[in-house]
């Protein structure tokens, strides 16, 4: 049986606002998110682990932030292209795992209902999500509440 894994990473800066999305689920917060589309990470990261895994580029090759289209867009509609693209059609995901890294806002009460959400966008039992936010114990840009980042791992098999 054939396998690839596939890695992706997303970051993007807070500014002051009135929420977040992440995981395509909306956090009632003091901050948003400074993007092109709606600056989902965790979708974004989630998006170039499955790209990555098909040598088929990044989120950005397929949906440029120079490109009107995309601006304001819901993070979920680029899962649903990029799981449509033919470099994906011989391939089966099954599992996938995130790691969500913020100081800032606190995410554990939203952990439920994020890894809810990425079971039914990716079509995946409780036990082939995982979900993870942490932390950056105050260092970087991440710690001292300037920025989100997401880290994503994929496991495809062909079908």
């Amino acid at each position: 049986m054939s396998q690839r894994v596939g890695i992706g990473y997303d970051i993007h800066r807070l500014e002051p606002g009135d929420g977040i999305v992440l995981a395509n689920c909306r956090i009632p917060c003091p901050y948003r998110l400074v993007a092109h589309s709606d600056g989902d990470a965790v979708l974004h990261a989630l998006c170039d682990a499955l790209l990555g895994a098909v040598g088929a580029g990044d989120l950005g090759e397929h949906f440029p932030d120079t490109d009107p289209l995309y601006r304001g867009r819901n993070s979920a509609e680029f899962v649903h292209l990029v799981l449509a693209l033919p470099a994906l059609e011989a391939w089966r995901l099954v599992n996938l795992d995130v790691n969500i890294i913020a100081q800032a806002p606190r995410l554990s009460e939203h952990k439920p209902g994020m890894r809810r959400r990425l079971m039914e966008l990716f079509d995946l039992g409780p036990d082939a999500v995982g979900l993870k936010a942490r932390t950056n114990e105050t260092c970087d840009a991440v710690g001292a509440k300037q920025a989100i980042q997401a880290q994503a791992i994929v496991l495809l098999t062909h079908r």
